[in-house]
């Protein structure tokens, strides 16, 4: 990828704290936060960080049961240099790592058809159905085609994601579900879809997908530790298995405010970031979907994008207050793991705003 030259005048960054009200919120923010995890709103956090400005304005961390992709991990006493599970918080960093690769010619762009990207199957790229599909709506995860890992618990072997897991050729199996839909027309929660990305960029760049991150994202912003979680089959999860310091997920959220800028690089294309911000289909209302990333598109609260995770992960970015959140939970496949972050997100973060 073609990048401008780091400044030999820009120091390495590094997150510098700033006080709550110098960074427009109440002074007792930490205080709130207390008191939301006594009433038992925040079950299980491990890690909350809110950024503004570029400097961390609330930074804390917990012990608590946790998991590394399923694996039980014991009671971790969680801290600045504990890795931690993103799940499908992963999803959000390929399609950057898709935008890197596309900026390079290294990957095919939107609308190209999808199966024309897999001439090692002729017999789905000769169905003029499939051909209808592209990387748009791979992205989008508009696709059009039979999966289903929501109603379906991952404990399950009919879940989409987990039969695609023991398929003995994953890429075939995504691509030859069932068509449902026309593509683009509806939004179909889907690991499958980023399985295919992962494999495009892999394929394009010549690179393992933790190599090409590694190399393309995590070194410039100054991740020097990570886990890429592998399937039974040796290949990387896309969908699921990335793991990241909480501080440098929130590097990830910087770098989407920064337009893509970090210490005087150019590391993601700003035109790519525009791109996977715009809402390309609504989930239920106000929450719409981009290009692998959420979008929260409502007149009565700040409007965000985000990446969200199992077990109550999040990444919200919001470019009009300057401001990143990240949650870290450790509920995994509970039926109201979305209530924590929701809880943190607005009655201790939103609530605290003063400016």
């Amino acid at each position: 990828m073609s990048q401008m030259p780091t400044s030999s005048r820009a120091a390495p960054f590094e997150w510098a704290a700033m006080a709550p009200e110098d960074a427009g919120f109440a002074p007792d923010l930490s205080v709130r936060l207390d008191a939301a995890i006594a009433a038992g709103k925040l079950p299980n956090l491990h890690a909350v960080l809110v950024a503004r400005g570029g400097k961390l304005v609330l930074e804390r961390y917990f012990a608590g049961e946790d998991q590394s992709w399923g694996r039980p991990l014991g009671r971790v006493a969680f801290g600045p240099d504990t890795l931690h599970d993103l799940r499908s918080v992963t999803k959000s960093v390929v399609a950057l790592l898709y935008g890197i690769a596309l900026t390079d010619g290294k990957v095919p762009p939107p609308d190209a058809t999808l199966v024309a990207q897999f001439p090692e199957y002729p017999d789905l790229a000769a169905d003029p159905a499939r051909r209808k599909i592209t990387i748009g709506h791979v992205l989008s995860m508009t696709m059009g085609t039979q999966w289903d890992e929501l109603s379906i618990p991952y404990t399950n072997p009919l879940n989409s994601e987990i039969a695609m897991e023991t398929a003995p050729d994953r890429y075939r199996f995504i691509l030859d579900r069932p068509i449902v839909g026309e593509p683009g027309a509806r939004w179909t929660y889907s690991g499958g879809a980023t399985a295919l990305l992962g494999r495009l960029i892999a394929k394009g760049t010549g690179q393992a997908l933790p190599d090409f991150a590694r190399a393309a994202l995590f070194e410039p912003l100054g991740i020097s530790q990570f886990e890429w979680i592998r399937g039974a089959d040796g290949t990387p999860s896309a969908a699921s298995g990335l793991r990241l310091r909480p501080r440098d997920l929130a590097r990830i959220g910087q770098l989407v405010l920064q337009k893509g800028q970090w210490n005087g690089r150019a590391v993601a294309p700003a035109s790519w970031l525009d791109i996977i911000a715009q809402e390309r289909v609504t989930i239920e209302e106000p929450l719409r979907y981009g290009y692998h990333w959420y979008l929260l598109a409502s007149a009565n609260a700040p409007r965000w994008m985000g990446a969200i995770g199992n077990g109550g992960q999040r990444l919200y970015v919001l470019p009009a207050l300057d401001m990143l959140v990240v949650t870290m939970f450790g509920n995994y496949d509970q039926p109201d793991q979305r209530n924590g972050p929701l809880a943190l997100y607005t009655e201790v973060v939103l609530a605290s705003l003063r400016k």
